[in-house]
C-alpha cells in the first residue's frame, strides 16, 4: 500500500474500514475517577457509560500525543493523510501538525522519495472524521495525485454538515465545548436542543424541541433543508447505546432525500463521552 489513512478516535471505523488495511486510528484517551481508559479497541461502551453515570466528577479527554503522530507517520507508505477532531474542540490537529515537524525534521537527512503527508482538519467530529476518510480514500483509489487529493478532500469538508441531538449537554458545556451557547434551563420542560457544527467548527445551536422524538424530527428537517447534491453524498449516522433511535432518523432523512450510501455505526470512547447515553449524530 502506498499510503495510509490515520483517524483519531473520535473518528468511528466501520467493520470494513477497519478490515481493508487502510485505515490507523490515533488514540484518545478519558479520564473517569482517576482511572485513564484508552479510546481503542478495549473501549467497553456499556461499562463506561455505567463508570459516568457513577461518577460525580464529569470525564474528560486526551489527545495524543505529537509523539504518538510522530510514530504512526513512520512506515514504507509515501502518501499519508490525517484526519483530526475539529480543532476548535480539540489539541488532536496541532498534536498531529506538530507532530509532522518533527518528523519532518527527524528525516530531513535522509536521502530517496520524501514522504508526504496531510493533516485534515474535520472541523467535524464522529462521523464527520470518518466520512472525510472514505473520501481520501476514494480520490486514491481514483488516483489522484497527493495535491489533488488534499484539494478535493478539502473542498469536501467545506461542503459537509453535522447535526446532533442528545439528551444532555453536561460532559460538553462542563468540558468548556459549548462556548458562547446560553446555558439550557429547561430540562424541567424535557426541552431538547438541536446542535450542529459551524463552518469554522465550534458547536451551534440550531433549534430546539420538546422530547427527543420532536427533536430529532427537527434535526432531520434540518438536514433536508440544508442538503445539497445529497444523491452523490454518504449519510453517516452515530448512535450511543440507541440503534433503534438511529435507524429511525436514518428512515425520516432517506424516506425524503436520496443519498449515494448510508452507514449506522456505535460512537467510540471519545464520541460516547460527549454524546452520553442516547446520543444521535448524524452527518451529511
Amino acid at each position: 500500500m502506498d499510503y495510509k489513512i490515520i483517524v483519531d478516535s473520535c473518528g468511528e471505523l466501520t467493520h470494513r474500514m477497519k478490515e481493508s488495511g487502510v485505515y490507523t486510528t490515533a488514540s484518545l484517551s478519558m479520564l473517569v475517577d482517576g482511572d485513564q481508559i484508552i479510546d481503542d479497541e478495549t473501549f467497553d461502551q456499556a461499562d463506561f457509560i455505567k463508570r459516568v453515570a457513577a461518577s460525580p466528577e464529569c470525564p474528560k479527554s486526551s489527545c495524543p500525543s505529537p509523539e504518538k503522530y510522530m510514530e504512526l507517520y513512520e512506515g514504507n507508505e509515501k502518501r499519508v493523510y490525517v484526519v483530526t477532531l475539529s480543532s476548535e474542540l480539540s489539541g488532536s490537529y496541532n498534536s498531529a501538525v506538530l507532530g509532522k515537524k518533527l518528523w519532518a525534521e527527524e528525516h530531513a537527512q535522509e536521502s530517496g522519495e520524501e514522504k508526504q503527508i496531510y493533516v485534515f482538519n474535520s472541523r467535524s467530529a464522529s462521523v464527520g472524521e470518518t466520512l472525510i476518510a472514505c473520501k481520501i480514500r476514494e480520490c486514491e483509489e481514483q488516483g489522484l495525485a497527493f495535491g489533488d487529493t488534499v484539494s478535493c478532500v478539502e473542498s469536501y469538508i467545506e461542503g459537509q454538515h453535522t447535526y446532533f441531538v442528545l439528551e444532555n449537554l453536561d460532559t460538553l458545556r462542563k468540558n468548556g465545548r459549548l462556548t458562547g451557547i446560553k446555558s439550557f434551563v429547561a430540562s424541567a420542560l424535557n426541552i431538547k436542543p438541536v446542535m450542529g457544527s459551524t463552518p469554522e467548527g465550534t458547536i451551534c445551536q440550531l433549534g430546539q424541541a420538546r422530547g427527543i422524538k420532536r427533536a430529532l424530527e427537527k434535526m432531520a428537517d434540518q438536514i433536508i433543508k440544508e442538503g445539497k447534491d445529497t444523491k452523490n453524498k454518504i449519510l453517516g449516522i452515530a448512535h450511543c447505546n440507541c440503534p433503534e433511535r438511529a435507524r429511525a432518523v436514518e428512515r425520516m432523512i432517506l424516506d425524503r432525500i436520496s443519498v449515494k450510501d448510508s452507514f449506522i455505526v456505535d460512537t467510540a470512547g471519545i464520541s460516547t463521552m460527549y454524546a452520553n447515553d442516547g446520543g444521535i449524530i448524524v452527518v451529511l
